[in-house]
């Protein structure tokens, strides 16, 4: 590590032990959203973005027209999974409010989806990431956006940081 890497670390501890002295605590960069499990839900929902996004791609490049409902949805899927990452990730003003709405889009979404792929199963006939409430990824766009709003509810920002 350079020297200049060295001081930056032990004045960032002198910081933190100086805030911790005087009763203050470090101010947390977007809530504790991504620290501990918050990375881990994010870096989850990464996955589920990258693999729903490819997958929607690469099935209405090579054959739309058999199904292409279900190949809408799944491109839509990516593209909230996308902006709940980012957005989960992010620091800046707004981020929280536009990860909570995009969570909730998304359990919305996996709901109607999949109770729309019991009922009417003909035009689900080649599955879309939230068909059958996610059966084709173990479920987890089904549970996800309930870890999701409940992560988001613990580390709400306060009114005048969301706008």
């Amino acid at each position: 590590m350079s020297e200049h890497g060295k001081n930056q670390v032990k004045r960032s501890r002198i910081v933190d032990a100086a805030s911790r002295e005087t009763g203050k605590k470090p101010a947390r960069s977007n809530g504790g959203r991504s620290s501990g499990l918050g990375r881990i839900i994010i870096a989850v929902y990464g996955v589920l973005a990258l693999s729903s996004t490819v997958r929607a791609v690469y099935q209405i490049l090579l054959d739309f027209s058999a199904a292409p409902l279900a190949y809408l949805l799944s491109a839509l899927a990516g593209i909230v999974y996308i902006v709940a990452t980012l957005a989960m990730a992010s620091k800046k003003p707004g981020s929280w409010k536009l990860s909570w709405y995009a969570v909730w889009f998304e359990l919305i979404g996996v709901l109607v989806v999949g109770t729309l792929s019991f009922v009417l199963p003909v035009l689900f006939a080649h599955p879309a990431v939230w068909s059958h409430f996610g059966s084709g990824y173990g479920y987890v766009p089904l549970v996800l956006p309930l870890i999701g709003i409940w992560w988001l509810h613990k580390h709400r920002m306060p009114a005048k940081a969301q706008a």
